[in-house]
Order: structure tokens, then C-alpha cells, then sequence
């Protein structure tokens, strides 16, 4: 098409509204209105497209070949950031742009379709920023209250409650109080248990939506208020005043996210709610296994890898602000009050001393057989035995490898999602370590699941690339239409679930779904 004209008008980008145009610097006015003013189309520069085509082909630092070719900005960035797509592109075609210069667009090669469908992908990318700040809270805040608490530890502190409001493997969770401003923060003072600390680590992780961030970071004793838990029976107290005084200094990390309890403790007290709602239930357990598969994917760009991804050390933290109010699914049931989705978070790390390789992810093979070792195995053993433990499936590492039998344990057919995630941990625990699915294409697979394309979607037409083309241009259009519809209708606004949803449909490819089919189904 041919280059857009050199002078350009400095418009806002929706819908008219007092200092709509704020929205590149990732300033929402309101959860609503930044909802609302979103939803416009942008198209982007003609060569920035060419750029993404070109960079078609490359694949991400520990991807494996043969799943299709992947756009050029890595997709751990895009979900770790939540400013790299809060500005839009140069150039814009928004709603109100002049129709001369929107004519020129029409007329081009590229036609109205074109036109209309990298508006659409835009927009996605565009939403999928201003919902991840809704449900994480703005980077520039974070930042803010980072070089607030530099330097500070318990004196600029309020201990809110003696006993920790949760409690994982390797540390315990103590909400505190801490004003900025006029505004009284709760934030989570994490104490790490003897012999379990890795808060090193967590200096060099990056952003990431499913990684525990740190905010402050000082060393100290507790302070006498504190209780930690007593041994099996034993109720929890504090030091006495002499040993408090010669207790050894810790390291004591600051976080933003408060967590409310930990995995293990959620599937512990989920039995009943699997029996009876199992499609709630397993569409929840996917979109945890999609979190726990994301911030992965994020650890191994970071060259850090999960140095005890069991389900003690995996934090669930609720949503902030509350959810919208129960939903109805498609059945017209509403969804149980004990199924909202919580973020997931990884706590515990280990430093990897090199670089990862696809097949190597923290695993050692064993020279006779090719298996990894059972006292090391690799992420993609810990998320298949995640499947079973969120299933309810009682096994053990060993059980799930089967070894000499290689039978896997079965895993009963109570939803649509059962078969899938059944095809998914016999993937994961593939008999060759280099042959299983990667936590990138584990991650494909659990979207599949979740939001298509279905089996039946090749009832009538055979699979092919203009097929699944033309399915996610389908379903890219549906998906803003029902987020508009939900904006406007007072329905809620969108949470961790439709950020999740706008980025599957903001990245995904004919090609990669493809081959995340082709594993599904196959």
C-alpha cells in the first residue's frame, strides 16, 4: 500500500472524551471508561507489519522447531509488561480520523478487510494492556512504591495481624500496612523458613503477571508481635523477649500481592465443588495450568528455572478489585461462588547455573534409559503431576512416569475438558524427554481447551490453514464485540479470565494452532 501522508493529526484515538488521549501513558480514568475507550480500531504501519511477517519465521530462545512460525515480539515480554502495548502504534486509523486520509487506506491494495482486521488486532493488543494494569495495578505505581520503601523495614511498617494469613513450603506470609500518601497499602511481608530462602533470585526475575514480585527487600529480626506456627498440634507463639533478642537477623521480602492460601490447600478443599460442578471446576483448572505454563515460559527467558514447582509453593492471590458477579455460562447455570479464578503465582526459584536448552529444562538424563532423573525432573514432569494433583488423581512422580509398564494414571471422564487434559499429561510425560510437549506448547494446547477451536469445527471441513485463518479473524471480531456489549450493559469489568482470553487471540496464528490441534486431537 502506499506510504500514509507525512502530516498527521494529533487526535484521540476513540471515542471523544477529556483526556481520552492519556491512555498511551497507561493512565485509566476509570475501570469502565478505560474499558469503553479501548474499544477503538487502529491499524498499524504498513511496515511494522512487515516487520512482524518478516519476524515470522524466528522462534523464541527455547522453542522447539516444528510448531509454527511465531511473531517478533516474544510473547514472555508481551505478558510480563503491562506497558509494552499500552501505547499504540504510529499513524493510527481510529474513529476519528478524517475520511480523506481513511480513503487513501480504502483504496489501497490491502482493501476494507485488511483495513478492518489489523484495526481489530490492535485493539486487542490495546485492551489486553489496559486489563492486565486493572488486575496487577499500574507499572508506575509499582515502581513508586518500590523507591518508597527503599532503605525501610519493619519501623515503616503496621502489622495488621500477629499469625500469618498464609503459609507455603518454604516461607511464611505476615499481611503489613504501609501508607503512600493519603492511601493505607496492604501489602505481604514474606519470611522465609530456615534453609529456604531464594529471595536473591527474585531481584532478576523480570515483570510477570504469574511470578511473585518483589518490592522491598531489608534485613532484620521479627519483631516480637509476630507468631510463627508451632509444630503438628502445637498452636502458634511468639519468642519469648530474651530469645527474641538474640534471634538471627533474616531477610524479609516485600510484595505487592497478599496471598490468601496456597494451591495445595485450594485442591484440598475443592473435592466436593469437583464433584459436583465438574466442567466449572476442570475450565478452572486449565486456566491455573495456563498461568503455572506462562510464568515458566517467563523463568526460562530469564534463564532461572522452578526450584520446587509442587503445589505448597504456589500461591493463589484474589483478584484486585473483586470480580464481577457470577456469570452464566452457556448452559445458563451460574458459575459456584467458590470457582472464582485467583492469579497464580510462582515463589520459589533457583538460579540455573546455564543456559536452558529445550530438552534440558533443570532435567538430567539418564545414560541407559534417556529418562530424566526422578531427583531432578524437568518442568514439564512437574505440570503433568499439577494435572493430577488439580484432578484429584493420587500418584506419585514414579507411578505417573510408569516405569517398566508405562501405563499413566487414568484420569476420569467427568467434563469436556477431561479427555484433554488427559492428552496433555500423557504428552508431558512422554516416555523420550526430547519428544515430550514444551511448557510453550503445553501452554497452546490449555488455550485450545479453553476458547478452540473444538473438534467439531472439522466435522464439516477439513483442517487447513485458510480454515484456522478464518477462525481466529472470526473469533477476534466476536471477542470485542461481546467485551463492547459487556461494557455497555453494566456487566462487570473485565478481569484475569479476559486478559488471559485477549491474549490467546492477540498472538495466535493459523500455524500454531495447527499444530496445537494436531497434538490435541491427533
Amino acid at each position: 500500500p502506499p506510504p500514509l501522508p507525512k502530516k498527521q493529526l494529533q487526535r484521540a484515538e476513540s471515542l471523544p472524551e477529556p483526556g481520552a488521549a492519556q491512555h498511551c501513558r497507561g493512565q485509566a480514568q476509570s475501570r469502565a471508561s478505560s474499558i469503553s475507550c479501548s474499544i477503538s480500531y487502529s491499524l498499524p504501519v504498513p511496515h511494522l507489519q512487515r516487520q512482524q511477517a518478516a519476524g515470522a519465521s524466528s522462534s523464541p530462545p527455547g522453542a522447539r522447531p516444528g510448531w509454527g512460525p511465531k511473531k517478533l515480539l516474544s510473547k514472555s515480554r508481551s505478558l510480563g509488561e503491562a506497558g509494552s502495548w499500552s501505547c499504540s502504534p504510529p499513524s493510527p486509523a481510529g474513529f476519528e480520523m478524517a475520511d480523506g486520509e481513511l480513503g487513501r487506506l480504502l483504496e489501497s491494495s490491502a482493501g476494507v478487510w485488511e483495513v478492518v482486521l489489523g484495526c481489530q488486532e490492535a485493539t486487542l493488543g490495546r485492551l489486553s494492556a489496559r486489563i492486565l494494569e486493572e488486575v496487577v495495578g499500574q507499572e508506575e505505581q509499582q515502581q513508586l512504591l518500590e523507591a518508597e520503601l527503599a532503605g525501610k523495614g519493619w519501623a515503616a511498617l503496621s502489622i495488621l495481624q500477629p499469625e500469618p494469613c498464609c503459609q507455603s513450603r518454604d516461607a511464611w506470609y505476615f499481611p503489613v500496612g504501609f501508607t503512600l500518601g493519603q492511601t493505607q497499602l496492604v501489602l505481604a511481608a514474606k519470611v522465609p523458613k530456615p534453609c529456604c530462602s531464594s529471595l536473591g533470585v527474585q531481584s532478576s526475575l523480570g515483570v510477570h503477571c504469574s511470578i511473585q514480585r518483589r518490592i522491598g527487600l531489608f534485613t532484620a529480626c521479627l519483631p516480637p508481635q509476630l507468631r510463627l506456627p508451632g509444630g503438628a498440634g502445637q498452636p502458634s507463639q511468639a519468642p519469648p523477649r530474651d530469645e527474641a533478642a538474640h534471634q538471627p537477623a533474616l531477610q524479609i521480602l516485600i510484595s505487592p500481592e497478599v496471598p490468601q492460601q496456597t494451591l495445595a490447600s485450594f485442591v484440598k478443599a475443592s473435592r466436593s465443588l469437583h464433584r459436583s460442578s465438574p466442567g466449572h471446576y476442570e475450565r478452572l483448572v486449565c486456566l491455573l495450568l495456563l498461568q503455572a505454563c506462562m510464568g515458566l515460559e517467563h523463568l526460562r527467558l530469564q534463564n532461572v528455572v522452578q526450584g520446587d514447582l509442587c503445589p505448597e509453593n504456589l500461591l493463589l492471590v484474589q483478584c484486585s478489585p473483586p470480580p464481577p458477579p457470577p456469570r452464566r455460562s452457556q448452559r445458563g447455570k451460574e458459575v459456584p461462588a467458590g470457582l472464582s479464578l485467583p492469579r497464580l503465582l510462582i515463589s520459589s526459584f533457583l538460579k540455573h547455573p546455564g543456559k536452558l536448552s529445550p530438552c534440558s529444562s533443570g532435567q538430567e538424563q539418564d545414560g541407559a534409559g534417556g529418562c530424566a532423573s526422578p531427583a531432578c525432573p524437568a518442568d514439564e514432569l512437574n505440570v503433568a503431576m499439577l494435572i493430577y494433583h488439580l484432578l484429584h488423581v493420587d500418584t506419585s512422580l514414579q507411578d505417573a512416569w510408569g516405569w517398566g509398564s508405562r501405563r499413566l494414571p487414568d484420569i476420569p471422564s467427568l467434563s469436556i475438558y477431561s479427555s484433554g487434559l488427559r492428552r496433555l499429561a500423557a504428552l508431558l510425560l512422554h516416555a523420550e524427554p526430547c519428544q515430550r510437549v514444551s511448557i510453550e506448547q503445553a501452554r497452546s494446547i490449555l488455550q485450545v481447551l479453553l476458547w478452540g477451536p473444538r473438534q467439531e469445527l472439522f466435522a464439516r471441513s477439513k483442517k487447513s490453514l485458510r480454515l484456522l485463518g478464518s477462525w481466529v479473524q472470526a473469533k477476534r471480531a466476536l471477542l470485542l464485540l461481546r467485551l463492547a456489549e459487556d461494557s455497555a450493559g453494566g456487566v462487570g469489568s473485565p478481569g484475569l479470565e479476559e486478559w488471559l482470553c485477549c491474549q490467546y487471540f492477540k498472538e495466535v496464528t493459523e500455524h500454531s494452532l495447527f499444530q496445537a490441534t494436531q497434538a490435541l486431537y491427533t
